[in-house]
Order: structure tokens, then sequence, then C-alpha cells
């Protein structure tokens, strides 16, 4: 067993980006299923930034080890798994924990990184890649042809998901600050200002006869907006709640709002259809169909990156104990891409 230190972030309370503090203990050992895996590379996600204001609707109590995803070498194997993943590049989905220098995992939570994509490449699109894949395909189930909208198109899951759906062959409409309108053009997206006093009336212009999916991370009014945006039969899907982000009061009611909202709307005779997207939906109910999905989906999404149609952007690489400063400048929302941390 590899006897260097084990470095944890811990979030120990509500606290500003400094309040964040460093933790170090010995290197834990693999228990049955589970893999030992030495991080190459884990990220600032919004969950992050909504947990460090004790907004995240299901975190755990403080103090946590923060960190949605990663993705690193399997240093040791526990009883009962294959000892030939020892020294794969492996990803994990694990929600907290990650910003770390070694995390336990059960083997069946990890996915295997195919070569030619390199640490920080998938760090970009563990999170992001899955939630962007399974909105637009499992969800939305967009076809080669149709329009959609993309809110925050020059966000981490909305640049993921405008790449993945032009590849798909479908006309991208995508909402950001005018700073990211060159990029997006590049990538065949057609650019809106969401600042600009009335989305959706531009974006009725570029598609009078409504869209056929709107991707919307913002909530609050936005949501209805996106609503009546619909073409006949089109789909809605919802995913987060960012307008409320700074917000106080309870942290479930804006979620709460949108769920109302998607299954009121279902429930009328118009053919569309109303979603509200949690990556963890299903795990409980079925572990190993949840695991299936997200195996083959985050699959499909290297692919993607590995065949060029998706290009990982990455706004900056801080070592773990710059965490701090990496969820500052997440939150700055002056970057464009991921901020990724390595050991």
């Amino acid at each position: 067993m590899d006897s260097a230190h084990l470095v944890q972030v811990v979030l120990p309370g509500i606290v500003e980006p400094e309040g964040l503090q460093i933790r170090q203990a010995a290197v834990p050992d693999a228990g049955p299923g589970q893999i030992v895996i030495a991080m190459e590379a884990t990220g600032v996600s919004f969950a992050e930034q909504q947990m460090r204001r004790g907004r995240y609707y299901d975190q755990p109590p403080f103090p946590f080890v923060p960190g949605y995803d990663l993705v690193g070498r399997v240093l040791a194997t526990g009883p009962g798994v294959d000892p030939n993943l020892a020294g794969r590049r492996v990803a994990a989905l694990v929600k907290v924990g990650a910003w770390a220098s070694h995390v336990v995992v059960d083997a069946e939570d990890a996915v295997l990184v195919p070569d030619g994509v390199s640490a920080t490449e998938a760090e970009t699109v563990v999170v992001n890649g899955i939630t962007a894949w399974q909105m637009l395909h499992r969800r939305a189930r967009v076809r080669a042809g149709q329009t959609v909208l993309v809110h925050g198109a020059g966000g981490g899951v909305g640049s993921v998901l405008v790449q993945l759906a032009r590849a798909a062959g479908v006309k991208v409409i995508g909402t950001a600050s005018p700073r990211h309108h060159e990029a997006l053009r590049e990538l065949d997206v057609i650019p809106v200002d969401y600042r600009d006093g009335d989305v959706p009336s531009r974006v009725r212009e570029l598609a009078p006869a409504g869209v056929d999916a709107v991707f919307d991370h913002v909530g609050g009014r936005s949501v209805i907006d996106s609503w009546h945006l619909l073409a006949p039969g089109g789909t809605l899907v919802a995913y987060g709640s960012a307008s409320t982000r700074d917000d106080t009061g309870s942290k479930q009611w804006p979620v709460m709002k949108i769920l109302a909202r998607t299954w009121l709307w279902n429930t009328l005779p118009n053919g569309r259809h109303a979603h509200f997207y949690n990556i963890w939906a299903g795990r409980a109910l079925n572990k190993n169909r949840f695991r299936a999905c997200l195996r083959a989906d985050l699959a499909e999404v290297f692919a993607a990156v590995r065949r060029g149609d998706v290009t990982a952007r990455i706004a900056a690489q801080l070592p773990l104990a710059k965490a701090a400063e990496a969820l500052r400048l997440a939150e700055s929302g002056t970057v464009s891409g991921k901020v990724v941390l390595t050991p």
C-alpha cells in the first residue's frame, strides 16, 4: 500500500471559500468490493458552490469533504474486486468526498477512462457530460433536424450539451453572456444574450414554431418562459435553480416549486412534457440499473471526447491545497470551462 498521506479538503460549515480546511490522515484501505483511487483530477461544480452556502438540497451535515466527481488511477483493490483494475484510470461520481488525494469507492461505481483521454479532459466531462448526455438522449430524446434551446450555453453543462447536440445533427440556440458568443458561433450554435431584456421574443424570432426541447438550469421565472417556448410535442428539461443561488430560506423550496410546475404541466393535454432532471434519480430504486446507465452514458461521452465531437474546456488547473482559490474562481463567473483540482 502507498505510504503517502491522505490529504482532504474539508468544508467545516457555511463559510467563505477561504474557510475551507486541509486535513491529513493515513491512506484508507479498500474493503470488500471497494477500490482506492489515487486522485489525478477533481473539479469545482455548481454543487460545491451551493454546499458552501448550505443551499444544496440534500447535502450531508457539516463538516464533510466536498467534491462531486473525480478521475484517477486505481491504487488498491479490495476482496472480491478484479486485481487487474490496479493501475487503470477510472472516473467516479460520488456527490461528496472527491476533494481528496485518495478516495475509496465501490468498484461497481468506477467507469474506465479510455486510452487517449487525459485525466483532466475526462474530469471536465464526468458530472457535466453525464448530465448533458442523459438530458439530451434519455429525457428529451432529441433527433437530427430538431431545434433546441440551451440556457447557459457557455457554462459547464451547457458547453458539453451544445456540442453533443450538434454532433447529433440538432440545431442549437444558446443563451450566454456576449463574451461566449464567438466561441458558440465556432461550434455552430446561434447565440442569444441572456441579459438582453426579452430572451423569449428573440428565441421566437429564431424558431417561430417553437423549439423541440429547452434545457433550463436557471429556475424561477425562466422555467415558465421555457415552457411557453416549446413547440407542440416539445420537452422542457429543468435541472437546477441557479437564479436562487444567493437566496436565503428553504433550500428545498426552489426545487419543490419547479417539481410542482412540471407535474402540473404534464397533466395538460397539449403533448408537451416537462422533467426535472436529477443525476441521482433511480439510484435508490435500482442501483444496478442506475450503474449500468451511468457506465453506458459516460462511455458515450468519453468516446465523443476521443472523436473530437466534444472539446473539454479547462478554465484553470490548481493544486488541491488551493481549493479555496479554485472555488472563488469558479464562483466569479469570469472563467469559461471547468476549474480542475489536481493532487
